[in-house]
Formats: structure tokens, C-alpha cells, sequence
């Protein structure tokens, strides 16, 4: 028998464990001798185990690094793909996108604070608890994407400037369940069957509520056609020239909202606060569902 190494002796450990033989140990000075070391062996290999199940690291799984690679490297036009990959927890911050491919992929608790995500494929993407503070979604592919309790405020102030921008996105059938998304940016959007709403109770009007807080959010031009802002708190929100068809605005305060022009037939607005809301030109008001529910409609400008 000949000495060997201490390499060696470590790929000789994993061989005998695996195949299990009797353990080979080598004791500094001297030969090789074989004993057998069955309860070491089983010890070890249930300590693998134990291992593995505590980090549950897969050879393709992503990187914050190799991302921001990609998509340093990305070309013009050559959007990297991403679709269907784990993206969870990623520090992505002011990353530009470059109008990436990212269909089904998770981006569960990843930071994306301030990154460009402009023009990107989203659809079906989950972005459950992201941290989206100064996010630019404008004109992504978002349809059927998931924001559930998303980070959308640097601060307990809740500073408007820092809302995500969705502008011309495609938000058809997206869910966006934000207990607060003050002054985010809708314009032009298509929020065809989309849900906005809280995912918990919040403190609003002086009591819990199960209410979304979206104060001074921009919808102007927006097709909110089914989409549902049922308990939305919508003060001073823009909806000027949007098309609200059989959206759900039940029990929502729309207290100095602004609806001109826009197209309510078959709204419902049941319960609903219109205190000095403008609805010059508004089109469908006679077919508005709870029409004579609605709270403070003789404060509202006609």
C-alpha cells in the first residue's frame, strides 16, 4: 500500500460512501488499513441529508450577478429570456431591463427598486411581496401578473413620487392586492378584469377596513372595462376619458375623483361616495348599477 493524498483520501471517502463498502481511514504517518465505520457512514449521509434540505441549492438557479450580467451583455433588440426562471430574492435594483423576457417567471421578494422594467413580458409573472418603489412597468406585458403585498413606499410617509409607473402597460386579469398605491401612474393602461384591492385589513376613515388605498391615482385613458375597485379609496383619482364598463366601484370613495368624459355604462356603483366629483360628459350614467345608492351624487358636478 502507498501513501496517498489528502485529495485523494477525500474523493476515496465520497466513493466508499456512496457505494457502501467499508470505510477506508488513513491515519497520519502510516498505511492504509480497512475497518468498517457503518454507523459514521449512515451518520454522515443522514448529515448530507440534513444539509441539503436546510440549502436546497440548484445548479440553475440564478444569481443577482448573473442577471445583471445578462443584461449588461444584452444587445439592442435581443431581449435575454428569463421566462419560467427563479428570480426570488434578487437584489435587482436600477437594473435596466432592456425589455426583457420574463413570462412566468418568479420574481417573489425580489428588489426592484427604481429598475426600468419598461417594455418587459411579464405576463404571468409573479412579483408577490417585490419591493417596487419607483418601479417603471410602462408599457410591460403584465397580464395575468400577481402583486401581492408588494413594498411600494421608501417610508411610512407613503411620498407619491415613490409609486411604480404602469403607463400603457397590459394589465388584463393582473392582480394587485396593495393595502396603499398612492399616486401610481395608470395612464392609458389596460386593466381589463383586474383586481386592485387590499390583501388585509388597513386603517381607514378612523377604523379598520378591508380597504385599498389609492389616493391620486392617475387612470386617465385607462380601460378599466370589469375591473374591479370594489372598497377603493379613489380620492382625487383621474379617470378622465377612461372606459369603466361594468367596472366594479361598490362602497368606493370617489370623493373630487375626476371622471370626464369617461364611459361608466354599467358601472356599479353601489354605495359609492361621489362627493364633488366632476362627471361632465361622463357617458352611461343612466346605467350605472345602486345609481340610487350612491352617496353625495347632488355634491357631484354634472
Amino acid at each position: 500500500m502507498h501513501a496517498v493524498t489528502s485529495d485523494q483520501a477525500t474523493r476515496q471517502t465520497a466513493l466508499t460512501l456512496n457505494a457502501g463498502v467499508p470505510l477506508r481511514v488513513a491515519k497520519p504517518g502510516s498505511n492504509w488499513g480497512v475497518r468498517s465505520f457503518a454507523p459514521a457512514r449512515a451518520l454522515f449521509a443522514a448529515g448530507a441529508l440534513v444539509m441539503a434540505a436546510i440549502v436546497p441549492v440548484r445548479a440553475t438557479e440564478l444569481t443577482a450577478r448573473d442577471v445583471t450580467s445578462a443584461f449588461f451583455k444584452a444587445a439592442i433588440g435581443q431581449p435575454v429570456d428569463f421566462s419560467a426562471r427563479s428570480l426570488v430574492g434578487l437584489d435587482l435594483s436600477g437594473l435596466d431591463f432592456k425589455s426583457a423576457r420574463l413570462a412566468g417567471a418568479d420574481l417573489t421578494g425580489a428588489d426592484l427598486t427604481g429598475a426600468n422594467l419598461s417594455g418587459a413580458n411579464l405576463t404571468g409573472a409573479r412579483l408577490d411581496r417585490a419591493t417596487v418603489i419607483r418601479a417603471d412597468f410602462s408599457r410591460a406585458n403584465l397580464a395575468g401578473a400577481t402583486f401581492l403585498r408588494p413594498t411600494v413606499f421608501m417610508t411610512l410617509d407613503n411620498d407619491q413620487r415613490d409609486a411604480p409607473r404602469f403607463a400603457g402597460a397590459d394589465l388584463t386579469d393582473a392582480r394587485i392586492m396593495a393595502s396603499r398605491l398612492d399616486g401610481a401612474d395608470f395612464r392609458n393602461a389596460n386593466l381589463t378584469r383586474a383586481s386592485l384591492g387590499p390583501i388585509d385589513y388597513v386603517w381607514a376613515e378612523g377604523r379598520a377596513s378591508q380597504r385599498a388605498v389609492l389616493l391620486s391615482c392617475n387612470f386617465a385613458g385607462a380601460i378599466l372595462v370589469d375591473a374591479n375597485l370594489a372598497n377603493a379609496v379613489l380620492m382625487f383619482a383621474d379617470f378622465r376619458g377612461a372606459n369603466l364598463t361594468g367596472a366594479r366601484l361598490a362602497n368606493a370613495d370617489l370623493t373630487k375623483a375626476d371622471f370626464r368624459g369617461a364611459d361608466l355604462t354599467g358601472a356599479d356603483l353601489t354605495d359609492a361616495n361621489l362627493e364633488d366629483a366632476n362627471l361632465t360628459d361622463v357617458r352611461g350614467l343612466a346605467s350605472v348599477v345602486g345609481l340610487d345608492t350612491i352617496k353625495n351624487f347632488d355634491k357631484a358636478l354634472r
